[in-house]
């Protein structure tokens, strides 16, 4: 009877995610929408923090001012102390298609204690747009190719449903084997701990953001003394959504095929690495969720394979009708990156890699090794603060 009990857990998880976790597997209804034909004309400044991205960031710029869009755009970009002539990649890139005028470029000066590295550029981007006295603020990577009715599509949302931050998760490559194997799984838990319905709605707390594609009224940043709210975050785009929705701010949160990330992951290797630098962040470096996350990954991923090999013929028949609602509910994900739905078949060895990602974060941190971006050691064990140290 508790076999038959356990082998039935999966099953219950996969209902449930399918009938009432706002609907988040179903990625048609959370793809951004068309802009509305007659937008009122906006002021929007775009901030882009850069670290070592001469390579990207002047496609990214390119990509900004030259879209089309009813308001007035300028671009600032924050050069973080990059070593590999960011800075004049980005000058060059607007020099290119004439429209220097629309662009600065800013050197960030080091970060303060107690600040994260690229919060603090973001901070310098705000302080330098606020003379301009724009509407809006779109904070976005230099990684990101916008296509030309991107930033339309983002004033509209926000105009239209009166939203104080709009975010976007753009398109990532899947061009190499391990992309095609990890990124849309990527996503795919994105939305369903972000689920974009519980976001956009008042109901529920759930705040989830793209940091990578995101518009924001710069009121709604006084309301929560600006990027001061969220300055040693490491998952700011969440913390910032967060930060913004509990001051009475109103969020959207969606999809996009209208913004790709140029940027590409090779190897697993490099995946692994970007997921275990925030991990046990998101976690709250508490160890007892870690354990909860690693017991929900196996029960949600791993068992229904796995009562496939029981020889009983109930556990069988549980597991393999979870394991088809796993391949359902995956499926639009995987239609969204244009891949074949087979790659479902291999979600519970996908969530195997992001249940190891994950504890080798957790063993960084105790080791007081932290993540690693652009050369920066992030989210380090304060020994000293430490009670368990």
């Amino acid at each position: 009877m508790t076999r038959s009990l356990l082998a039935a857990v999966p099953l219950l998880i996969w209902l449930y995610l399918l009938a009432a976790r706002g609907g988040f597997w179903r990625v048609s209804r959370q793809i951004t929408p068309l802009p509305a034909t007659h937008d009122p004309a906006r002021k929007v400044v775009a901030i882009i923090p850069a670290r070592n991205e001469a390579p990207v960031i002047g496609d990214a710029i390119r990509s900004l001012l030259q879209q089309r869009f009813a308001g007035c755009l300028h671009v600032v970009a924050v050069d973080d102390g990059s070593s590999d002539g960011t800075h004049g990649a980005a000058v060059a890139a607007a020099a290119g298609i004439g429209l220097s005028a629309q662009l600065t470029v800013i050197a960030a000066a080091s970060p303060p204690v107690g600040w994260s590295g690229k919060v603090w550029a973001m901070s310098q981007g705000v302080v330098a747009a606020s003379a301009l006295d724009p509407d809006y603020l779109l904070f976005t990577d230099a990684d990101i190719h916008h296509d030309p009715d991107q930033l339309a599509t983002l004033v509209s949302i926000a105009d239209a449903q009166r939203r104080d931050l709009v975010s976007c998760m753009v398109k990532l490559q899947v061009a190499t084997w391990a992309e095609k194997c990890l990124i849309p799984a990527f996503v795919f838990f994105f939305l369903k701990l972000y689920p974009p319905a519980w976001t956009a709605s008042e109901r529920f707390r759930t705040a989830g953001a793209a940091g990578g594609c995101l518009l924001i009224r710069p009121q709604a940043l006084e309301r929560i003394d600006g990027l001061r709210a969220i300055r040693s975050q490491i998952i700011d785009d969440c913390a910032l959504a967060h930060a913004v929705k509990a001051g009475g701010g109103s969020i959207w949160l969606g999809l996009t095929d209208s913004a790709r990330s140029t940027r590409s992951y090779g190897s697993f290797a490099q995946i692994g690495r970007m997921i275990s630098r925030t991990a046990f962040n998101q976690l709250r470096h508490s160890y007892v969720l870690l354990l909860a996350t690693m017991a929900g990954l196996f029960l949600t991923y791993l068992l229904p394979p796995l009562l496939l090999l029981s020889g009983r013929p109930l556990s069988m028949a549980l597991g393999a009708a979870a394991w088809v609602l796993m391949c359902i509910s995956y499926a639009p994900m995987l239609r969204f990156y244009r891949l074949s739905p087979l790659w479902s078949l291999c979600l519970p060895a996908v969530a195997s890699f992001y249940a190891g990602a994950t504890l080798y974060s957790a063993i960084q941190y105790r080791l007081g090794r932290g993540g690693q971006w652009k050369g920066r050691a992030q989210d380090l064990r304060i020994r000293a603060q430490d009670p368990q140290a």
